[in-house]
């Protein structure tokens, strides 16, 4: 339980510290950051999904799934955005300007 607790506040700590830092960047570094959580979120399904490898209590897999689900989210929002972000970049042929 004292485990439990621990993962908690250093989760509430996280996610505290992350939201002063983003909100305090530039909109123009978003897209960029967005990438950058997407190899982040991939590490984060691979630790979830290894944690289904080993005895867990209904708790901890309701958690990792939550983590997995969440991730999962993040990473195809990301992959998403950023193709978007790559298709203003291309060019836009056969039309005049």
């Amino acid at each position: 339980m004292t485990n439990l607790l621990l993962m908690l506040g250093f989760f509430l700590a996280s996610f505290f510290i992350g939201y002063i830092l983003i909100s305090r960047i530039p909109s123009l570094l978003h897209t960029p950051l967005m990438s950058m959580t997407n190899a982040v979120s991939g590490v984060t399904i691979l630790g979830a999904i290894l944690l289904f490898t080993m005895p867990c209590t209904g708790l901890e897999k309701l958690f990792g799934s939550i983590a997995i689900i969440a991730a999962t989210f993040n990473v195809v929002g990301g992959f998403a955005i950023t193709g978007r972000m790559l298709g203003l970049f291309k060019g836009r042929s056969g039309k005049s300007s």
